[in-house]
């Protein structure tokens, strides 16, 4: 991927997971990296793994412009300017909308919505001068919802629309953009998840045919390298999600709703107890103001 050499990246949620991959396999085709993140010390220890003349950290909020525009900035000065952007930060929150915290389902709707838009904000002048590309982290929760986690499929359904919306702003502008729809990965946030509820496992497993297995963070990695050196419209991990993105109006459906309809009344009762029982309606990395 020789498009690859030399390419300023930008990521956010780049301390750990699909970000923090991503980056290593981006150092190693030739790119330098902007490493956004909250978590200031598996960052710092990234960037030392990788190379400070190949990779910088920037501890920064997505929810803060301020802070966003100053990343920007930051990896601009750096290395000269940024060519392609993985709007990766995300978190989930657990429970009902009857019973979920309403500061963490607020939280969710910032991180996950709210950052998109300030990472655009702060990096699409770099990318209009350098005519790049932005590539914005969607789901297969877009397409194909599940109860219990109403905040994270809201918001990747509207990091899909945010994309083709910017799309169209941009593309004239010699911004290409794209969006990346996954199903279940082994990151943090699954990890998290599975540990804490064992509703949300139970979920998994009743999920119909591929829907609930859960793929390697290398899969998402292989992937996201390929989208960002071809500019991809759409990433899809596996291959069977973007055929699911076709038919999402069945899913949505009553029919689709049967699917896992028999199984929520005993998971989702038991996903609230279990979230009142930890007193907190996301992942213990996640809390937080």
């Amino acid at each position: 991927m020789a498009t690859l050499s030399n390419k300023v990246v930008f990521i956010t949620g780049g301390a750990r997971g699909i970000g923090a991959e991503t980056a290593r396999a981006l150092v190693a085709r030739g790119s330098k990296v902007v490493l956004v993140d909250v978590d200031a010390e598996p960052l710092e220890a990234l960037v030392a793994e990788l190379g400070s003349d190949v990779a910088l950290a920037v501890v920064a909020d997505v929810r803060d412009l301020d802070a966003m525009n100053g990343a920007a900035e930051a990896g601009a000065t750096k290395f000269g300017g940024i060519d392609l952007v993985l709007a990766n930060a995300g978190i989930s929150s657990y429970g009902s909308v009857l019973k979920v915290d309403p500061a963490t389902f607020r939280r969710v709707l910032d991180v996950n919505l709210l950052g998109v838009f300030n990472t655009a904000r702060a990096t699409l002048p770099s990318l209009i001068e350098r005519n790049g590309y932005i590539l914005f982290v969607s789901s297969l929760a877009a397409f194909a919802p599940c109860p219990g986690l109403a905040a994270y499929n809201a918001t990747k359904a509207g990091v899909e629309q945010f994309a083709n919306a910017v799309r169209l702003e941009v593309g004239y502008r010699g911004v290409d953009v794209g969006s990346a729809h996954m199903a279940w990965i082994d990151t943090p946030l699954v990890r998290d998840a599975k540990a804490d509820l064992s509703a949300f496992r139970e979920m998994l497993d009743v999920l119909p045919g591929p829907f609930g297995r859960t793929l390697t963070v290398d899969h998402c990695v292989d992937a996201f390298v390929s989208g960002l050196d071809k500019r991809k419209r759409k990433v899809y991990v596996p291959r069977w999600v973007g055929q699911v993105g076709w038919f999402r109006s069945a899913l949505q459906s009553a029919v689709g709703d049967r699917a896992l309809g028999k199984h929520i009344p005993r998971i989702l009762t038991k996903m609230d107890a279990e979230v009142d029982a930890l007193g907190r309606s996301t992942s213990d990395r996640n809390v937080g103001p």
